[in-house]
């Protein structure tokens, strides 16, 4: 789990103001951080399969969100992989 800090550090960076919650960025910004966070955790534990079920929903849902971005804005899905380093 992200602590409220880094939430608030993450939706500041990518969402322009800590109340624009919802947009597609800060969503994507926001699963990409737990995927992150729970690689460490799949170390310590390797047959923990009940998590890497919730894991492999929400790269399922990240890949939902970054499809639907770049169909709609090419600009900001090249930006927004770059600045997190996920793809090629």
């Amino acid at each position: 789990m992200l602590a409220k800090e880094a939430k608030e550090e993450i939706i500041a960076k990518f969402g322009g103001s800590e109340a624009n919650t919802g947009s597609t960025q800060v969503q994507i910004a926001l699963l990409t951080a737990r995927i992150n966070d729970l690689q460490g955790h799949f170390k310590a534990n390797p047959k923990d399969h009940a998590s890497r079920r919730g894991l492999l929903q929400m790269v399922g849902q990240r890949r939902r969100l970054l499809r639907y971005l770049s169909k709609n804005d090419i600009d900001a899905y090249r930006t927004l992989i770059a600045e997190l380093g996920i793809r090629k």
